[in-house]
């Protein structure tokens, strides 16, 4: 099959298009699924520069912190419909239109329960051909396209995830990087939820985050001090990091909540331990999810209640342009990557 091989930590060179590689084999509780889009996430350019690992002259760990194996197909994403199955899975399933979920349930390696994230812990969606354990392809109604389609399982379920951990409902809610795949996610999922939301973006992005139901729009290089007011905001939703991340704290209410699941801008951050313990703050780290959180996105899909941002599309073959392309960051929503 065709299919995109990263073969190591570095740069583009290191992704390599084949056409030769083995279709792979459904164990007994596995399935076949012919891939019909992926999209790009920064979990791919994480994982290829090493971006994991605390050491970073060792670079050679994957997102659950594991030693990567390589080769690896990357592709966190992925629409498609099953072809083949296990003899453990039912056989009605073959023919369904599928999402598979990124973040998976763990799996016992030496006693141990291990993460499994797709296309980093085992082969993802940068082929024609994948195998996942039936239990996590998630059947999916719906008139999207397969690219549309693909960018919702990453995105917006660790957008979803936050949201849940965080207990968001009609508050406060203050959103950075809200111009990327989870930035604009979150957006969409929070004002679902009748929330007030503010988003942090580029000035060029704010009347597209207007148009996904943000209330009020700050240009990223602002002072959210400012912007905003100390102790004004419920909740913080940051993908960003780096030098705003005391600002953050301090717009927060007594009792406010933070949660992040990225860091674009910089890992490393100063914290004032006063403006955490003093206004009995709680903050949440967010990466693997229940099952659940899954679930409830596929139906939020079925039911038409969010809506794809697709704003460039590739061909598989064309996979390094399309990773140059993300990391300008140069667009609004996801890169969709179809499949040959």
């Amino acid at each position: 099959m065709t299919g995109v091989q990263l073969v190591g930590h570095g740069g583009l060179d290191q992704l390599i298009l084949r056409h030769d590689i083995p279709v792979p084999h459904p164990q007994a509780d596995e399935v076949l699924i012919r891939v019909g889009a992926s999209s790009v996430n920064n979990t791919d350019i994480n994982t290829r520069t090493g971006w994991y690992s605390h050491d970073a002259d060792a670079a050679h760990t994957s997102w659950s912190g594991q030693p990567m194996s390589f080769p690896r197909i990357q592709g966190a994403d992925c629409c498609g419909r099953i072809v083949a199955a296990g003899s453990a899975v039912d056989p009605s399933r073959l023919g369904e239109r599928v999402l598979v979920r990124t973040m998976q349930d763990p799996v016992t390696i030496d006693s141990k329960e291990m993460p499994v994230t797709l296309g980093s812990e085992i082969d993802g969606a940068f082929a024609e051909y994948l195998v996942v354990r039936s239990s996590e392809a998630f059947r999916i109604e719906s008139p999207l396209t397969d690219s549309e389609l693909a960018t919702f399982p990453c995105a917006y379920s660790t957008a979803e995830g936050l949201l849940q951990r965080a207990g968001v409902s009609a508050e406060r809610v203050l959103i950075t990087g809200a111009s990327g795949g989870v930035g604009s996610a979150l957006v969409q999922l929070a004002a679902m939820r009748g929330a007030d939301v503010t988003a942090v973006a580029s000035p060029d992005n704010h009347q597209a985050l207007r148009d996904l139901g943000a209330h009020r729009l700050i240009a990223r290089d602002a002072s959210l001090l400012e912007e905003v007011g100390d102790s004004t905001t419920d909740v913080v939703i940051d993908v960003v990091g780096g030098d705003s991340f005391p600002g953050v704290l301090k717009i927060l209410t007594p009792w406010g909540r933070y949660a992040t699941a990225g860091a674009v801008a910089r890992p490393g951050v100063a914290l004032d331990l006063r403006d955490l313990y003093l206004k009995d703050l709680t903050l949440f780290g967010c990466t693997f999810h229940p099952r659940s959180v899954f679930a409830d996105l596929v139906g939020y899909i079925e039911a038409g209640g969010i809506t794809p941002i697709v704003a460039d599309e590739y061909d598989l073959t064309d996979i390094r342009t399309a990773q140059e392309r993300f990391m300008s960051k140069d667009f609004f929503g996801k890169i969709a990557i179809v499949s040959p």
